[in-house]
């Protein structure tokens, strides 16, 4: 969802959005789903795992889950990095719609954070 987010509001010439995780699990329909309710298609955005290469050449690395943030690899300190610790939707329980709201709050949430960071200072 960062990723399909990253793409619609951040300037791509000042920006190259990567998204990647420590394990590929492959693409949640739930948030394919709600990231179409806000018109934005991340159905052929694939899964994929951090390349340390990549990762110690970007500028700043943002990472989204504890799970992300204890497990990303070492980089270099010239490499910025922010962690926000957003729920993981796909580890929602209940019925379909209750696991659907947890979706569209960490959605919402990925939403906000993202058109914050051309302002923010790290």
């Amino acid at each position: 969802m960062a990723e399909g987010y990253a793409k619609k509001f951040l300037d791509t010439s000042l920006y190259e959005v990567q998204s990647a995780g420590v394990e590929t699990h492959g693409l949640n329909p739930n948030a394919v789903k709600v990231m179409n309710e806000d018109n934005i298609d991340i159905s052929n955005q694939q899964s994929k795992l951090i390349d340390p290469n990549y990762l110690n050449s970007a500028d700043l690395v943002i990472t989204l889950c504890g799970d992300a943030k204890d497990r990303c690899p070492v980089t270099p300190s010239t490499v910025k990095k922010l962690h926000v610790p957003f729920t993981d939707p796909a580890q929602a329980t209940g019925t379909k719609e209750e696991q659907l709201a947890v979706f569209r709050q960490v959605r919402d949430e990925i939403r906000n954070f993202i058109q914050t960071i051309p302002n923010l200072e790290i």
